[in-house]
């Protein structure tokens, strides 16, 4: 865990910008989310927003006052719009939410809007910590807990931030989900592995073989070695690290399983009595499936590179889920995360003889 104490905010100063906005059934759920999560939690909350229409859902629903406030946003950046809008409209809900967060009014930023416009307005209005230059995606997926954890979850990225990374990115992407596994889930020394074709410390290429070698040299990083495809599900380390192009399709690969797993059981299903014994006994399992792979249960996925919080809900979010991405934004917070990485990377770029990692040439 962080034992920076001194660093750690109290929950009852923390303020948590969400965009309101933002998502496939918006402001409605995001209002939602944001009335459960003032109940039962001591965080503030700014819903950013068309003040008329969060008011509308806002005097629906149950709620504690003294700890939601509404921003007024006179415009938005819907689904389908171009992501680079949020830089030419100063209006829009996300960019307002994210400016409030770079001002220093707010501690976080939450949004199910469209991903590339969320990320392009954190990186236009908060400030990225010191020696990182790309940003990285985060999910959670469940695994088989080889490593026998309290829970089933391991955590990758990146997962599409990015397409191509250097090893000097890589490795940032290490200290990243260490200092994520610290603090959210209390591992003090995450195990971390690399996703390669192969367990050899050669394989992969140049760049992967380099945040190999380099990851080996890290002292206060608890680094497995190289975790093949076959292996992502059986839980191995806590934190896989990964290109931005491989990280995507491996979660995509993930997610895919239960909606697969469903058909082949309805297929089956129709088939002689074994089969459907089977699959009454198989249903279980697939159920369970669905619900870890279910993003409503996780809130949403950090954003890291950042000085502050960043978390991108998924844009079909349930009130559930927006709750639950509030509470991971404000714990993140109170366990000073974005502190964390930033005296990590800043420890790693110092240490003798790394300096012309620095200089390698980005795809």
């Amino acid at each position: 865990m962080n034992d920076n104490i001194s660093n750690r905010k109290e929950y009852k100063d923390i303020v948590v910008a969400l965009d309101a906005m933002g998502g496939d059934h918006s402001p409605k759920i995001a209002v939602q989310g944001a009335c459960k999560a003032s109940l039962n939690n001591d965080f503030k909350i700014f819903l950013v927003g068309d003040k008329a229409e969060i008011k509308k859902y806002l005097d629906k629903y149950k709620h504690d006052e003294d700890k939601i406030q509404i921003v007024h946003a006179s415009d938005q950046i819907r689904m389908g719009d171009h992501p680079k809008d949020v830089l030419r409209n100063p209006n829009t809900s996300i960019g307002i939410a994210a400016k409030i967060v770079g001002d220093g009014k707010a501690d976080a930023l939450i949004s199910a809007g469209n991903t590339g416009a969320v990320i392009l307005a954190a990186t236009k209005n908060i400030d990225r910590i010191v020696g990182v230059r790309r940003t990285a995606l985060a999910t959670i997926y469940p695994t088989h807990n080889l490593q026998k954890r309290k829970d089933i979850f391991s955590l990758i990225l990146d997962v599409g931030a990015n397409v191509h990374n250097t090893s000097h990115e890589i490795v940032h992407f290490a200290f990243m989900g260490n200092a994520y596994v610290q603090a959210i889930k209390g591992i003090e020394s995450p195990t971390i592995g690399l996703l390669n074709i192969g367990s050899e410390e050669y394989k992969g290429g140049e760049v992967l073989s380099r945040a190999n070698k380099i990851l080996r040299s890290i002292p206060n990083i608890n680094f497995f070695g190289n975790v093949e495809g076959n292996d992502l599900m059986k839980g191995l380390v806590d934190v896989v690290v990964t290109e931005g192009i491989t990280g995507n399709i491996a979660i995509k690969t993930i997610e895919g399983m239960a909606g697969s797993m469903k058909k082949v059981g309805k297929i089956a299903f129709k088939h002689n009595v074994l089969w459907k014994m089977g699959m009454v006994m198989l249903a279980a399992g697939i159920k369970k499936l669905q619900d870890i792979t279910d993003f409503e249960t996780y809130g949403g996925a950090p954003v890291f590179g950042f000085e502050k919080t960043v978390i991108k809900c998924h844009g079909r979010s349930t009130e559930k889920s927006i709750n639950n991405a509030l509470v991971l934004a404000a714990k993140s917070v109170h366990e000073d995360m974005s502190g964390t990485i930033s005296r990590s990377i800043a420890n790693y770029e110092h240490r003798s003889g790394l300096e012309e990692i620095g200089r390698e040439v980005n795809y």
